[in-house]
């Protein structure tokens, strides 16, 4: 059984990265109690609804975190992650083809950070492999294992 085969059954999400005059929109997550990315600075997005699409999750989570419309995307990877028992498949995009007017978001603070400066931040340490290939508009595929909240393997798929 392949990896990709394991994630039939895993929680689906989208995640995002808005790009403005090279930097990333980025979400610090500090305003809710028992988030297990509190203290993270991540891209935006969250969960995909039940009867609704990538798509449509794509454009519903990024109007509820930041009140922007978005109206292009480029899917960049799948990541299959998996922490102890828990298994997550993200569909992870970036768009610089978005407007509006940005709110406070209730999950964190939201900041555009420069693109060569997130890698100094505090984020999750399997971010860290893809958010470098985010600009090379080449799709691919990764693995990302934790255990007990430590990153334990990468792989390309």
């Amino acid at each position: 059984m392949s990896i990709k085969d394991d994630f039939k059954d895993a929680v689906e999400t989208v995640l995002c990265y808005l790009e403005l005059d090279g930097k990333y929109l980025m979400l610090y997550r500090n305003k809710r109690k028992n988030d297990y990315n509190k203290g993270k600075w991540i891209g935006v997005g969250g969960h995909i609804e039940q009867g609704e699409t990538i798509e449509e999750a794509l454009f519903r989570e990024v109007k509820e975190e930041t009140n922007l419309d978005l109206y292009d995307y480029n899917l960049c990877a799948t990541l299959y992650y998996l922490c102890d028992n828990y298994k997550e498949k993200i569909y992870l995009f970036k768009s610089s083809f978005f407007s509006g007017k940005l709110k406070e978001c209730d999950e964190g603070e939201l900041k555009y950070i420069d693109k060569d400066k997130i890698l100094d931040l505090p984020i999750f340490e399997g971010d860290r492999y893809f958010l470098p290939r985010l600009d090379s508009n080449e799709y691919f595929e990764l693995f990302v294992h934790y255990e007990k909240g430590n990153l334990t393997e990468v792989k390309e798929l």
